[in-house]
């Protein structure tokens, strides 16, 4: 457990560990006061910091809308020196332990190099896209209502709880968002001037229909060199609570003077957006993965979310790491809850609990893992059955990094 006066030391290695960069004051302060001291680990050499690693304690939304307490890994690193001995493996094993006290089913991380944390039960779970939008060539068609969304600007600061609202109502309808704890509502406005480059500090539109605020969306703009006349719109975020403000809110990006495109770092897959333009190659996506999940707890992770068609699937677990979730586990759900209990069952699918963690959210099918050989049917037809009741009608998306 970490103490709160060794904290500049350890996160003095955690710079090391990741190239040596120091971070601006105002993030630093941030992550600081996020930080839970007693679910912080250090690993020493003498009077040293080697290694570190947190778990924040988050609440994650999973099919079905409930909001499922998840240990969010953070801040993983080794110091340079001490790699190649043993000291990830150490936290990790200590981590999950800790996470298993707490009651907490899942775990979840962003990977700064994904074929790590593989070997410790974590699974690719959701995507990204990146897009570069030409906004010179790309037209949006608007739904109804549009017309009639006031769109107005606000500091960030001001507009702070108006968008915090907003993103509260959306947290249940899309699996993998993160309901945002105490505190958190600063990471958003985070605005460093050394992080800007050239671009401006940030701004803010709000959406607003009947006296309310509908929607929002933070971005900055960046000139174009030599007082070119085109410059860049930098996206940060951008929620809204009907299709009419959300068409809105981007027909106002697409609309801003002395700009020709885009840049938004981390949309869904299946962002609305790509059925209101006209050209979406033009809109150059490109998707990677995001949040990495582990199933903790199987039995209570797997009954914590529901399932989009009636399931009863045995699964042989395998998990080294975790023995006691490795076994089998039978598997009884539909659209209205579940249940997960051991049993003595022949198992119908075999895997690992990579691979339920790849799948939990939906955003991976286990027709597609089985493909690849990470899944094994023992059962005709348990397969289909059990991807199908996986699976989920809006694709999982982490809307924010930590």
């Amino acid at each position: 457990m970490l103490r709160p006066a060794e904290w500049d030391q350890w996160y003095g290695s955690l710079e090391l560990a990741f190239g040596g960069m120091p971070e601006p004051a105002e993030e630093l302060a941030l992550w600081r006061e996020l930080t839970l001291f007693d679910r912080w680990l250090g690993t020493w050499d003498g009077d040293e910091v080697v290694g570190t690693t947190g778990a924040f304690d988050f609440r994650i939304a999973v099919p079905g809308g409930a909001l499922v307490p998840a240990a969010g890994v953070t801040m993983v690193g080794v110091r340079p020196t001490h790699r190649r001995r043993g000291v990830l493996r150490s936290m990790m094993r200590r981590q999950l332990d800790d996470v298993r006290a707490w009651g907490e089913p899942l775990a979840a991380l962003t990977a700064s190099e994904p074929d790590i944390y593989g070997r410790f039960g974590y699974g690719p779970a959701t995507h990204q896209v990146r897009a570069h939008i030409d906004t010179d060539r790309v037209r949006l068609s608007m739904p109804d209502g549009a017309d009639g969304v006031r769109l107005r600007l606000s500091k960030p600061e001001e507009a702070r709880d108006a968008c915090e609202a907003v993103y509260a109502r959306r947290v249940t309808a899309r699996p993998a968002m993160l309901e945002r704890r105490p505190g958190w509502e600063a990471l958003p406005l985070l605005d460093a001037p050394s992080r800007r480059g050239d671009a401006s500090p940030l701004q803010c539109v709000l959406a607003e229909a009947d006296g309310r605020t509908v929607g929002y969306a933070r971005y900055s703009v960046r000139p174009r060199p030599d007082d070119a006349p085109y410059g860049t719109v930098l996206l940060r975020d951008v929620e809204a609570l009907t299709p009419a403000a959300y068409a809105a809110l981007w027909r106002f990006l697409f609309d801003l003077d002395l700009t020709n495109e885009i840049v938004a770092r981390n949309r869904p897959s299946d962002d609305p957006l790509w059925q209101l333009v006209d050209d979406v190659r033009r809109c150059r996506l490109a998707s990677e993965d995001s949040l990495h999940l582990r199933l903790v707890e199987v039995g209570a992770a797997l009954a914590a979310r529901t399932y989009q068609a009636p399931v009863d699937v045995v699964f042989e677990v395998e998990d080294a790491f975790c023995p006691w979730n490795a076994g089998r586990w039978r598997l009884t759900g539909d659209t209205k809850g579940a249940s997960c209990e051991r049993t003595e069952d022949p198992a119908d699918l075999a895997l690992s609990v990579r691979e339920l963690g790849s799948a939990y959210l939906g955003g991976v099918s286990l027709i597609s893992l089985a493909g690849a050989g990470r899944v094994r049917e023992l059962r005709e037809g348990a397969l289909h059955e059990a991807s199908v009741a996986f699976g989920s009608p809006v694709a999982p998306w982490l809307p924010h990094g930590f």
